[in-house]
C-alpha cells in the first residue's frame, strides 16, 4: 500500500505521528464505450456550451447555479479563503460510545500507520479506545476537504472512517407503515425461532461475488475462444491513432522500415527483450 496522507492526531497535549492508507479497494470490473460496429473506443471532450472550443483542464473553474439560475463561478483562491482544519492534523473533538454511531453514516475507511521511531503515543491511543469501548470525533481533511470522522481501533490498528453530516441521511418517511399491524405473539415467536435456526457469527470470507467472479470468466472465456467479439490487441495496434491504448514502438518501428521496402532485422538482444516483454 502506498500513503496518500502524512500528519499527526493531537488529543490534548499528546501529538500522534500518522501515516494515511486507503483501507478498502474496488475489484469490479470496468468497462468503457466502444463502437458497437467496430470497436473504436469512445473519446469525450470537455466542449464549452458558449464557444464551441475544447477547454484545457488549467482553464476550468467550478460553478454553482441557483434555484433561480443564476450561476456563480468560484476559482481555487475562492475555496482556499473558506474555513478548513489544519491539513495535516487529525485534531479530536471528543470520545463517544462506539454503539451510539449509526452505521448509516460510515462513508470511507483509512488505516493509520505509525510514523514515529517509537510508537508509543499510537499503541497508547489505541489500547485505550479498545479498553474503554470509545470512538474519537475527528476532524479529517484530505484533498481540501474537510469530514468529520470516527477514529477506532480496530485489530490493534487505528482505523479512520469519514461520517456523513446528518442533513446527507435521508428521512425514511413511508406512509405505508403508518397504518400496519403489529404481528401477533405467536408470529414473532416463530420468526424468532426461524431467526435462531440461521444464526451463525459473521465471517465475511464465506461470501464471494459471484457476479465478478462469473464476469471475469466471461471475459476469459471469450479472450480465448478469439470469437468476433474480441479485437485482437496487435489489430488495435495497426489502427493507429489514440484509439490504441498500447503500442508496441519496436514493432511498429520495423513493420514502418518493412513499408519502406527495407529488409532490417532486428537483433537477437531485441528479439529477447521482446520475448520478456
Amino acid at each position: 500500500m502506498r500513503s496518500i496522507w502524512k500528519g499527526s492526531i493531537a488529543f490534548g497535549l499528546v501529538n500522534v505521528p500518522v501515516k494515511v492508507y486507503s483501507a478498502t479497494e474496488d475489484h469490479d470490473i470496468r468497462f468503457h464505450q466502444v463502437h458497437a460496429k467496430d470497436g473504436g473506443r469512445i473519446k469525450y471532450n470537455r466542449v464549452c456550451s458558449e464557444c464551441g472550443q475544447t477547454v484545457q483542464f488549467a482553464d476550468i473553474d467550478k460553478a454553482y447555479d441557483s434555484d433561480d439560475g443564476d450561476r456563480v463561478i468560484l476559482t481555487d483562491e475562492d475555496f482556499e479563503k473558506l474555513p478548513a482544519a489544519e491539513q495535516h492534523e487529525i485534531p479530536v473533538l471528543q470520545f463517544v460510545p462506539t454503539d451510539q454511531i449509526d452505521p448509516i453514516l460510515f462513508e470511507k475507511s483509512y488505516y493509520l500507520e505509525p510514523d514515529s521511531a517509537t510508537p508509543k503515543a499510537y499503541v497508547l491511543l489505541a489500547k485505550t479506545l479498545a479498553k474503554t469501548d470509545r470512538t474519537a470525533l475527528v476532524h479529517f481533511t484530505l484533498r481540501q476537504k474537510t469530514r468529520l470522522a470516527a477514529l477506532r481501533e480496530r485489530d490493534g490498528v487505528l482505523v479512520i472512517q469519514t461520517l456523513l453530516w446528518p442533513d446527507e441521511v435521508r428521512a425514511a418517511a413511508f406512509p405505508s407503515l403508518d397504518d400496519a399491524e403489529d404481528p401477533k405473539a405467536k408470529e414473532l415467536k416463530m420468526a424468532g425461532t426461524l431467526v435462531e435456526s440461521m444464526a451463525e457469527d459473521f465471517d465475511p470470507t464465506e461470501f464471494t461475488d459471484d457476479y465478478q467472479i462469473q464476469l471475469r470468466q466471461l471475459l476469459d472465456d471469450a479472450i480465448a475462444s478469439g470469437g468476433k467479439k474480441v479485437i485482437p490487441a496487435a489489430e488495435r495496434a495497426e489502427a493507429g491513432g489514440e484509439d490504441a491504448e498500447v503500442v508496441d514502438l519496436v514493432a511498429a518501428l520495423q513493420r514502418s522500415l518493412e513499408a519502406a521496402g527495407e529488409d532490417v532485422k532486428p537483433s537477437p538482444a531485441k528479439k529477447a527483450g521482446r520475448k520478456r516483454a
